[in-house]
């Protein structure tokens, strides 16, 4: 079994990987404040209740596979696979790490790990080009070339954040559930609220990934849109130019990139 771990600003998201097919997975909020030994006991408490898993931290498990976008959480996981998974083959996605993708940005340190891992996920199961829109803390839109080569992204508020400032800011608004509405034109003010969110996010994805298609190709409609991140299924039913939503896209290239790795070690 291969374990990922996707590491978000603001939720981790694990995977249990059998081969190719994802076979389990888990979501828990992302926490700086973590150690590495409270990590331990938090990964053996959900690995523990599956049945194809050991009741021992590490039993069944072959090898380990993290992206992480923040530091100190790296660190820490590192620590865990140092300590506790010691005999396990381990890839970290750093700077030196074979992804396969290059990396077309003036600093390709700059660009996060989970971006890169979505590029190799898109590239081997779509092809380019394509663009992936990442729906987390941040949206994300990254562009990969008929070559298969990472070019440059774009980077804007996530629907969770711009929630969270409306209600903040907005002297007679609140933090509200992010549904959708029953109509755009919302009767209420939670309505409205929801309108605004799921529909300027649905507008916002739509006019960015038109834009990008245009300088990714000659033919915009050559380009495969594919949509990812915990809060997609909020925007795929009115975005016109999403093809294709793989929710586990991260956790797919994450295994991709262990097994280009692996071999090396």
């Amino acid at each position: 079994m291969l374990l990922t771990i996707d590491v978000g600003n603001t939720h981790t998201v694990l995977g249990l990987f059998d081969g190719e097919d994802i076979v389990e997975h888990w979501r828990i909020s992302t926490d700086a404040r973590r150690t590495a030994d409270e990590m331990a006991v938090l990964l053996q408490g959900l690995m523990g209740m599956h049945p194809l898993l050991g009741d021992e931290l590490g039993d069944g498990i072959d090898g380990i596979a993290i992206c992480a976008t923040v530091p100190s959480v790296l660190h820490e996981l590192r620590e865990v696979t140092r300590r506790y998974y010691g005999d396990v083959p381990a890839v970290l996605v750093e700077p030196g790490v074979k992804t396969g993708v290059p990396i077309l940005t003036d600093n390709p340190k700059e660009v996060g790990a989970d971006r890169i891992i979505n590029a190799v996920a898109a590239v081997e199961l779509y092809g380019g080009p394509a663009i992936v829109v990442d729906f987390g803390t941040a949206t994300t839109f990254d562009a990969v070339s008929a070559r298969g080569e990472y070019v440059g992204g774009v980077i804007a508020p996530g629907i969770e954040i711009s929630v969270e400032a409306l209600g903040v800011k907005g002297a007679q608004l609140r933090k509200i559930e992010v549904a959708r509405p029953r109509s755009v034109i919302g009767k209420n003010t939670v309505e409205a609220m929801q309108a605004g969110i799921v529909y300027g996010f649905a507008g916002q994805v739509d006019g960015v990934v038109n834009r990008m298609a245009r300088e990714l190709a000659d033919d915009p409609d050559d380009v495969t849109v594919i949509a990812t991140g915990g809060l997609a299924p909020m925007v795929l039913g009115e975005s016109s130019v999403i093809d294709e939503h793989e929710p586990w896209l991260t956790l797919i290239g994450l295994r991709m990139v262990y097994e280009r790795n692996v071999s090396r070690m």
